[in-house]
């Protein structure tokens, strides 16, 4: 049987004391005892399997045993998305967009934008908790959110958007080059605007389908990060 995984800022030290809501859910939740082995990870690759010498349910102390590290997953794959006003929708593309292996995810401020509220720590706890889940190393890097003129001049090798305008779309698996990072942009409710959608192709974006049907935000978002991770 696997290991547990959890998540600690610092794997670096020989003895860790967990924190009282991990230690909580170790000792309380789980049942873990004095003995018994766990994983624990960073986020950004390195992780370390550990066993509990104290078993206080406040203040877990284990004892680790060995570390490693793991390569991030290659090609980056970077989705820049438009903020949606229905967060639960949100907080359900960022938890299935981690158990995929998004590299990155940039929150996007576009013109048919209704919510830009960033609950930045609630939203790292949904990736945390993904990442640990799906009992991965590497967290998804959560960017401040940006806007749709700035996203136009990042430097991804290969830089993509999905819209809903019907004319000029390409097939995805057919531009994708083996190796190279990939950024793709979907839009908001309502998606972009046509101003945007020119400004983005004048930029170098290529325009792609995901499918022949309309897809919300947030399922846009987890097709796109599929098609780039598993193409």
């Amino acid at each position: 049987m696997a290991l547990p995984y959890f998540f600690v800022a610092d794997i670096s030290p020989a003895s860790i004391q967990l924190d009282e809501a991990t230690s909580k859910h170790v000792i309380s939740v789980l049942r873990m005892e004095r003995g018994a082995e766990l994983l624990l990870t960073d986020g950004r690759g390195n992780k370390a399997r550990a066993l509990i010498e104290d078993d206080n349910r406040k203040r877990c102390t284990v004892r680790v045993l060995e570390r490693s590290s793991e390569q991030e997953a290659a090609p980056r794959i970077i989705i820049a998305i438009g903020m949606l006003k229905n967060a639960a929708r949100f907080e359900w593309f960022l938890e299935k967009a981690t158990e995929i292996g998004v590299n990155e995810i940039i929150p996007l401020v576009t013109t048919r934008t209704e919510k830009e509220k960033f609950r930045s720590e609630r939203l790292l706890g949904v990736l945390q908790a993904a990442m640990l889940q799906s009992q991965q190393c590497w967290m998804p890097r959560l960017a401040e959110p940006q806007t749709f003129a700035s996203i136009l001049d990042h430097g991804a090798t290969q830089r993509f958007i999905a819209h809903c305008e019907e004319s000029g779309k390409r097939e995805l698996r057919t531009e994708l080059r083996e190796g190279a990072d990939r950024l793709m942009l979907i839009g908001p409710e309502g998606d972009f605007t046509t101003k945007e959608i020119e400004s983005a192709l004048a930029a170098g974006f290529v325009p792609v389908t995901l499918g022949n049907t309309r897809l919300r935000s947030e399922t846009a978002g987890i097709v796109a990060a599929t098609l780039l991770r598993m193409l």
